[in-house]
């Protein structure tokens, strides 16, 4: 008897827990608050504000040099001001001990096709154009970067030249 009423609560309590974490699902998000997952959204911001898209193309949870920018560069005070006056924040994950919506998981991997990613963390600053008849999207690349030793002082700067000599290019 005392054998039948412990399997009763142990099936009892392991339906609750079930119920639990399947009647509210999780919201992906990104890694750093104020990064966006989704390049729709980012594409509607970036073509509200004029400013181009930084995708950080990161595996956030395997990639030691990834984690290593994060801590230095994104989520420092001086790269927050920065990146709020002139670019729209994408984060591109390929996790390896967690999987991504089906849509971002697709999304993730045709940027990092277009853009030919090879190596993380790679961090690209783009512009992309909707073809108005098709629907199709068309990247333009203005920026590349990864990690360099320094933090902020040393990253933002090198990036910012980067863009600026894109922006001169395109006549900007």
């Amino acid at each position: 008897m005392k054998s039948i009423k412990y399997l009763l609560t142990i099936a009892l309590f392991a339906s609750g827990v079930l119920l639990l974490s399947s009647s509210q699902p999780k919201e992906y998000s990104a890694s750093i608050p104020g990064w966006y997952v989704d390049l729709e959204e980012a594409e509607k911001i970036s073509q509200e504000t004029g400013k181009p898209i930084l995708a950080n193309f990161t595996g956030t949870d395997w990639c030691g040099w990834c984690k290593v920018l994060k801590r230095e560069v994104f989520i420092t005070k001086k790269f927050k001001e920065w990146a709020a006056d002139n670019v729209v924040l994408l984060e591109v994950d390929f996790p390896k001990t967690f999987k991504l919506p089906n849509n971002i998981a697709a999304q993730n991997a045709s940027l990092q096709r277009a853009l030919k990613v090879g190596g993380y963390p790679t961090i690209w600053v783009f512009e992309t154009q909707i073809n108005p008849n098709t629907g199709g999207r068309s990247l333009n690349a203005m920026a590349k970067s990864g990690y360099l030793r320094g933090g902020p002082g040393v990253w933002i700067p090198d990036l910012q030249k980067k863009i600026d000599f894109a922006n001169k290019q395109m006549g900007k």
